[in-house]
């Protein structure tokens, strides 16, 4: 039997990694070439950040799988798990394949929504899981604002 930590570890790998190979290099590059806030100096930590929310929220799935492990309602919380990791996983793919920064902007705000309800529900099982996904709370908005901000700036491409 493989441990919860791995699998859960391994689903929130997975995830990312094959979605993101989906994303072409055209479609790295066309958004390499929009216009970006001026006050956006801290985009070299995007990827950090991301790495860190991503691990904080596997920890959380960690910890309410833990909490009541197999039981019919824990599994239901994993697929809402998974389901909060694919929305923030397509955002990149589903904005760069239809090059609409509108679409970016949709799918930023439907995951911290997403991600919002699932904070709620976990906060009766365990007050760690909930507080693990609050980075992603927190910084869910202000990717989806700097997504809001760039239509501004390439109208072409909102």
């Amino acid at each position: 039997m493989i441990p919860s930590w791995l699998a859960i570890g391994i689903a929130t790998l997975a995830v990312p990694l094959i979605l993101n190979r989906f994303i072409s290099s055209q479609d790295f590059r066309w958004f390499k070439h929009l216009r970006r806030p001026d006050w956006l100096t801290f985009e070299g930590a995007i990827p950090l950040i991301w790495t860190i929310i991503f691990i904080f929220g596997a920890w959380s799935a960690y910890n309410v799988w833990e909490a009541n492990p197999g039981k019919a309602f824990t599994w239901v919380l994993m697929g809402f798990y998974l389901l909060v990791e694919i929305v923030i996983s397509l955002y990149t793919l589903v904005m760069c394949k239809t090059r609409s920064l509108k679409v970016g902007t949709i799918i930023g705000g439907t995951g911290f929504f997403l991600g919002a309800i699932l904070a709620v529900i976990v906060s009766s099982i365990s007050i760690t899981a909930f507080w693990l996904l609050v980075p992603y709370l927190l910084w869910s908005p202000i990717g989806t604002f700097v997504t809001w901000q760039m239509m501004q700036l390439n109208p072409i491409n909102a």
